[in-house]
């Protein structure tokens, strides 16, 4: 394992940083907050941290909208602030990782400002533009936060692409001073010492707006090999690309061992419940048990010596995963123990999201309380189409964003000890019962479920090489498989449901080293007790 990339082995934490933690009281989480809880971190164990964007921005979609990629947000901080992090970090062994917004920026952006003010301006290139006129779009194209993807600009008497916000316009790929402008960019903070980045929407910069190819554009390998040839290969960064429109076979040229494009890819086939054709992302279609072991077996068998994995199950565009695929009621610690074995045991690198190493949970607030643009738009949008309340609050209950920006939950303090002031959005109301502070102080918590996971994986050799094989795959209730290597053999298997279930294995593992359970009688063959899960291992004979 001696060439292995530092990132094979490593668990990566993703923070959202105005939920993190707020150091000024102004209700807001910042960059010096998480300097102050970086020993909770380097307790957890992680290696690196996945920042989501903190530079300049009118915060239209949180940061995502970026004005200026060569500064910091006031809100976060300042480019002081951010050195400083990478620095205090890197002592606790912790890279951090930028998330970068390629695909678009603000409109509010010096590009773009200067884009808008007529055909002949040298940035106008910069963007997509197409002719018409104030009354005919150039075509049907949507925004991912609904209504058209075209905006008109009656300075230009043309319309730009924006494939997310209105305030968020698409850049043009196909000018090669756009290409060269983000190359030099990146590499300025490659120079600042930062260990890598996170690639938003990364599938959508071959754009083909005119064929209405959005996702994996003829020219997408190629920019993604340029881009990577100019900076990525540098340093040992890791680089991973969030592409919805991954699948096993374009994996394989965005995470080649060859590092020609990318280290790894977020592909989110186990993420889109809906399921249906012609049906639209806010539709409840809950994903069946053995389409999502099918399509993690799948991942895991296809990728196996041609790629590489990111193994997550929420982030900051999803619910929590206690929430989505496991109980968070009764079995809310047992189904988030679980949730953890079943995905930390397959071979990628596996991401955190903030607070998931507590098993927060969703919520269900008045819609007052939210603030992401995407629900609020789709609120207003469903209703119009005649979709009851209820039907609206179904949806967002489930599938809201802000189910996963909600302050963590560092204390039962007056809001959850993420701020002394008002927090920008509303905490979740059961901070008191889930908090960092009482299970630090916990043994059997799920934070150190988690940090046992982590240490695992630094230790056991057949987490990071083993070959992946499915176990017991036609059984309705229980996740299991194996990862095999030369010098060892493990098993995962986990029970999906709150009640016993029974299976029959060929081979006998009970004389195995149980490793980890979330159970405290540990490991009994043929019986899992609601929401158990357990990871044991046999080493082969004659190989110590």
């Amino acid at each position: 394992m001696q060439d292995t990339p530092w990132w094979k082995s490593a668990v990566i934490y993703q923070i959202y940083p105005r939920s993190f933690y707020d150091s000024n009281g102004d209700g807001i989480g910042d960059l010096k907050g998480i300097v102050l809880k970086l020993d909770y971190l380097a307790e957890l164990g992680i290696d690196a941290i996945w920042l989501s964007p903190v530079y300049r921005s009118p915060q239209d979609d949180n940061g995502y909208d970026i004005s200026d990629y060569q500064d910091i947000d006031p809100i976060f901080g300042n480019l002081t602030d951010m050195d400083a992090l990478i620095a205090e970090a890197a002592k606790r062994g912790i890279r951090i990782i930028m998330d970068l917004v390629l695909n678009h920026t603000s409109d509010e952006h010096p590009w773009f400002v200067e884009a808008k003010k007529s055909r002949k301006n040298p940035y106008h290139d910069y963007y997509v533009w197409r002719d018409g006129d104030e009354n005919t779009l150039p075509n049907d194209l949507k925004s991912a936060f609904c209504g058209s993807a075209w905006e008109w600009v009656p300075e230009c008497g043309q319309y730009y692409l924006h494939q997310f916000s209105v305030k968020q316009p698409d850049l043009n790929w196909e000018n090669p001073k756009v290409r060269k402008e983000i190359y030099q960019m990146i590499q300025w903070w490659v120079d600042r010492g930062v260990g890598g980045f996170r690639l938003d929407v990364i599938d959508l910069i071959g754009k083909e707006p005119d064929t209405g190819v959005m996702a994996e554009g003829k020219m997408l390998h190629p920019y993604l090999k340029e881009m990577s040839s100019a900076v990525f290969q540098q340093k040992e960064l890791v680089t991973v690309g969030e592409a919805w429109s991954a699948t096993p076979q374009r994996a394989f040229l965005y995470s080649s061992p060859d590092g020609s494009e990318l280290s790894m890819v977020f592909q989110f086939e186990h993420i889109v419940l809906d399921q249906q054709p012609g049906g639209e992302k806010w539709d409840l279609a809950p994903l069946p048990f053995a389409k999502f072991k099918e399509i993690f077996t799948k991942w895991q068998t296809s990728l196996y010596q041609k790629g590489w994995n990111s193994l997550f199950l929420n982030n900051h565009d999803l619910p929590r995963a206690v929430s989505r695929f496991g109980d968070d009621g009764e079995y809310r610690e047992k189904s988030a123990k679980m949730l953890a074995l079943m995905l930390h045991g397959m071979q990628g690198t596996p991401y955190i999201y903030q607070g998931e190493e507590l098993g927060m949970t969703n919520v269900r607030y008045e819609l007052s309380d939210y603030r992401d643009i995407e629900l609020l738009n789709m609120y207003r949008e469903r209703k119009e189409k005649g979709y009851s309340e209820q039907e609206i609050m179904d949806s967002i209950y489930a599938k809201g964003r802000d189910n996963a920006r909600t302050p963590m939950q560092w204390s039962g303090e007056p809001n959850a000890g993420f701020t002394e002031g008002t927090p920008w959005i509303r905490v979740n109301p059961n901070y008191g019962s889930i908090n960092a502070e009482e299970e630090l102080q916990d043994p059997d918590s799920v934070f150190h479920f988690y940090q046992k996971l982590i240490q695992l994986r630094k230790t056991i050799p057949v987490l990071i090489d083993g070959k992946f094989e499915p176990v017991l795959s036609e059984h309705p209730d229980i996740f299991a498989y194996t990862r095999t290597d030369e010098k060892s053999c493990l098993l995962v298997i986990c029970n999906f449901t709150g009640r016993e279930v029974r299976y029959d294995l060929a081979e006998v593992w009970e004389d195995g080293e149980l490793l980890l359970s979330n159970e405290e009688n540990g490991f009994a063959q043929g019986l899992l007790r609601p929401y158990e899960a357990n990871m044991v291992i046999k080493r082969k004979e004659g190989v110590s």
